[in-house]
């Protein structure tokens, strides 16, 4: 009996050394058997369409899940993931200084308000991948209303436009003010998210509103809005990255390096099968999946690469130049704030050349043969593409002949959900109906239709070709339409 009691002593005085230890209140046990819950903040921009792949997918696929570390020290490790849902970047960063969210997603110019607030808070943020790109800016965009009297920039001195403060789309209208030596009294500039932009758009509150990925490209294709000015005009790049608080990956170096492998088969599982990616997008953000797919599929708008190459670190540099130019930002250290380890790291576990990446700035692109004109597709970006209601995607040797097939399924009484050409100038992916052509039929030459996003580079080349401006219902009314380019 006494033995007994002297055990349970002994059980007593050990318990409560164990409570008054490190850990009160937590039973300590071998580290083998024992567990933390680590949690994870992510902001994300499900809207945004370029942003899918280090986001929604990732979520709704559960990739960081699978690729989380399990053994070593997070061998018994519980994860909390917290998905963040904003409309713009600047939420991002207020959720990363407070510390709310660890890893955030966010455009070129309010990275760069990221990683400097982080530095002068000492919050400080690193970006560790990018998500999606388009070399020469497009993406963002200005639009104005369907019925709007102005096509070009220049048609909307003092007038009313409104873009969300702080986003990727308002840096690229301070470039474009930058490149025109213009002043900030040259419109009435209003702060207005996408959805009450959008909004007072629609209603002809507005005489425009500029805005970031996808809405330049949705509104047109959702009837009620016509771009007139594109960020590929600005020709600097535009890019959404992937930014993490330092203190969290000096700590959990593992869970970046497993967030980017995440990434990766993200943009693996887009790129295998674009049409069930955009319509899967759809589902889960309600943006229209023929929109998502002018972004994301073959030949589009932005390219999927995680990579940190040079050039993007240039354009953060410009960004940084055009802010302290308009007093909107102090000093920044870009190169304490870029951290590329992680993502060197994931694609050496993932087998992967990550300096062969680094150079190349090419996308996948459209393939197969061209039922119409029977040839097969050896220049995808002088080609084009139809989305058939209910049915594929088909893919077409030249701008000519995916017109053709337009008026042969419309002759046939199919419904075209979309039909993709590219801009003659820009280079970029555009809707065929949205689209201005250069045409021209003189005698003796093949016919040809150029198309262009802004009517005033359309008109500029009909001028050149001796040619004539028309609408894509009117080239669609031609007699001939063979163009090629």
């Amino acid at each position: 009996m006494n033995l007994v009691r002297r055990l349970l002593h002994h059980s007593r005085v050990a318990l409560r050394w164990l409570a008054g230890g490190a850990f009160a209140g937590t039973l300590l046990l071998p580290y083998s058997l024992s567990a933390q819950t680590i949690e994870i903040g992510i902001g994300t921009q499900n809207t945004t369409t370029n942003t899918v792949t280090g986001g929604i997918v990732i979520k709704e696929m559960k990739l960081l899940e699978k690729h989380l570390p399990k053994t070593g020290k997070y061998q018994n490790a519980n994860y909390k993931i917290d998905w963040q849902n904003f409309t713009s970047g600047p939420p991002v960063t207020n959720g990363m200084m407070a510390n709310r969210i660890h890893i955030g997603m966010i455009g070129d110019y309010p990275l760069l308000v990221n990683g400097a607030t982080g530095q002068q808070s000492k919050n400080e943020t690193q970006l560790v991948a990018i998500i999606a790109y388009n070399a020469h800016g497009a993406g963002n965009g200005l639009v104005v209303h369907k019925d709007s009297p102005y096509y070009a920039l220049e048609d909307l001195k003092g007038k009313n436009v409104s873009v969300p403060f702080g986003s990727a789309a308002h840096g690229m209208l301070l470039q474009a003010m930058k490149n025109r030596s213009w002043p900030e009294s040259f419109w009435n500039l209003a702060n207005q998210s996408p959805e009450v932009g959008t909004t007072n758009l629609q209603e002809k509150r507005l005489d425009g509103h500029a805005n970031f990925v996808p809405f330049a490209e949705l509104l047109p294709y959702r009837g009620f809005a016509r771009k007139i000015f594109d960020g590929a005009e600005n020709k600097v790049p535009t890019f959404h990255g992937v930014v993490v608080r330092k203190d969290f990956a000096e700590q959990h170096s593992e869970i970046v390096v497993a967030y980017i492998k995440a990434l990766m088969e993200a943009n693996d599982w887009v790129r295998k099968n674009p049409k069930l990616a955009s319509e899967k997008i759809e589902e889960w953000t309600k943006i229209e999946k023929e929109v998502a797919y002018v972004f994301l599929g073959p030949g589009g708008i932005h390219t999927l690469d995680p990579t940190i190459k040079p050039k993007w670190l240039e354009t953060i540099a410009i960004g940084a130049d055009v802010l302290r130019g308009l007093g909107r930002m102090k000093e920044f250290n870009i190169n304490a704030w870029v951290n590329d380890k992680y993502v060197k790291q994931a694609f050496k576990e993932r087998g992967l050349d990550y300096g062969k990446q680094l150079a190349s700035l090419s996308n996948y692109e459209v393939s197969g043969k061209d039922p119409v004109c029977n040839t097969a597709i050896t220049k995808p970006r002088d080609g084009g593409e139809i989305w058939l209601e209910g049915g594929e995607i088909i893919p077409f040797s030249s701008q000519g002949c995916t017109l053709l097939g337009a008026r042969k399924y419309t002759g046939e009484g199919k419904k075209l959900r979309a039909v993709y050409l590219y801009d003659r100038g820009l280079g970029i992916k555009v809707f065929a109906d949205k689209a201005f052509y250069a045409f021209s039929d003189k005698e003796g030459k093949q016919a040809e239709a150029v198309p262009f996003l802004l009517k005033k580079d359309a008109q500029a080349h009909a001028t050149k070709i001796g040619g004539r401006l028309l609408t894509y219902n009117e080239v669609l009314g031609t007699t001939v339409t063979t163009a090629s380019r």
